[in-house]
């Protein structure tokens, strides 16, 4: 069986999450030895598709019409679609009956997490869906002292200087005001936000925040993997204060990276992550204040043993083993497509 993985506009969700899960789903068939291809030209026997633009939705009708599977990957949802972008919240119901019509194109869906698979459910989607996560390459994100102090001589930090990073897009929904207000409530502490967004397409008071915050907090703007990686080695807290998400790709490099990790307490995260376990928790900017300074100074306990354990489920080799199990299931095309995937694999709803 081999696999077309569509990367059609690939350029326009580059520097998204979604754009890195694509690269994750390539690595991920190399890693397995499964046969694919990017060129839309050359023969395949299932389309994996990840956007919800146009062209997608044309490539999947036109494999519909030979014959040929599809596997939609959902990665958006109408809840993270909220407070994104100007007018988001106004476009909302709209973007969600356009995504169950994308969604509904597949043969099977595969959504990153059991919290997204839920979400989709209750739009009353009807076709078998796998919560599979998007991976995380832990050959790759592993700590170096090398990167560390690259990172530090980059941006001029000392060796004892304080260090809180975060990554997004610049919106609401990514945490980016709280991000800010912390900041001035700590001005000892360095805080960096990795990531762009075109400031014509976020609401004012988003560009008002980023305009006036402090001058402890520094906005690099879009940053490489190979940089990125090197923030995490140098960094003393990755602060991820997301109020929705469908997985967190971030997130899943930060506990590979074994920094230490505090996130806004919000559903998704109540299954996998216990507050003190495998990470901290927080929801109001008081308890987010007093949880960086405590573990900035080390009065709280490191958890990144226990939350480096969480992702080597996650690896981007395991993920490539399950992928297969879903096209093998494809393939039977019977009743036992429900039975015959590993345990980790087990996640269909629908009929």
């Amino acid at each position: 069986m081999k696999i077309l993985l569509y990367t059609g506009l690939l350029k326009l969700v580059e520097k998204s999450g979604i754009g890195r899960a694509i690269h994750h789903q390539q690595k991920a068939l190399v890693e397995s030895g499964i046969p694919y291809t990017t060129n839309i030209k050359n023969s395949y026997d299932v389309v994996q598709l990840n956007t919800i633009f146009l062209d997608s939705v044309f490539v999947a009708i036109l494999a519909k019409l030979r014959g040929k599977k599809v596997v939609y990957y959902a990665h958006s949802t109408m809840e993270d679609f909220k407070n994104s972008f100007k007018g988001s919240n106004l476009l909302a119901p709209l973007f969600k009956r356009w995504i169950m019509f994308c969604y509904k194109l597949g043969d099977v869906i595969i959504t990153p997490t059991e919290y997204s698979k839920k979400l989709l459910e209750g739009y009353g989607i009807k076709k078998p869906i796998f919560a599979l996560s998007n991976g995380v390459d832990l050959s790759y994100f592993s700590p170096s002292t090398e990167g560390a102090q690259r990172f530090r001589e980059k941006y001029s930090l000392s060796e004892d200087q304080k260090v809180v990073i975060s990554v997004g897009h610049y919106i609401e929904r990514k945490g980016i005001s709280d991000f800010i207000k912390l900041a001035k409530r700590m001005p000892e502490v360095t805080f960096l936000w990795f990531g762009y967004t075109n400031p014509n397409i976020i609401p004012g008071v988003i560009r008002e925040a980023i305009n006036t915050a402090p001058k402890n907090v520094i906005f690099p703007g879009y940053i490489c993997r190979d940089e990125l990686r090197d923030a995490y080695s140098g960094s003393d807290l990755f602060l991820f204060l997301t109020h929705e998400e469908t997985e967190g790709i971030v997130l899943l490099e930060a506990l590979a990276m074994r920094i230490p990790i505090l996130i806004r307490d919000i559903p998704i995260y109540k299954e996998n992550f216990s507050d003190g376990k495998e990470l901290y928790k927080g929801s109001t900017l008081d308890e987010f204040q007093d949880k960086i300074k405590k573990i900035l100074i080390g009065e709280l306990p490191s958890l990144q043993n226990s939350g480096y354990k969480v992702v080597e489920q996650k690896d981007i080799r395991l993920i490539g083993k399950q992928l297969q199990a879903i096209y093998e299931g494809l393939e039977k095309e019977d009743e036992s497509f429900a039975v015959e995937f590993p345990q980790q694999c087990k996640g269909k709803t629908g009929v």
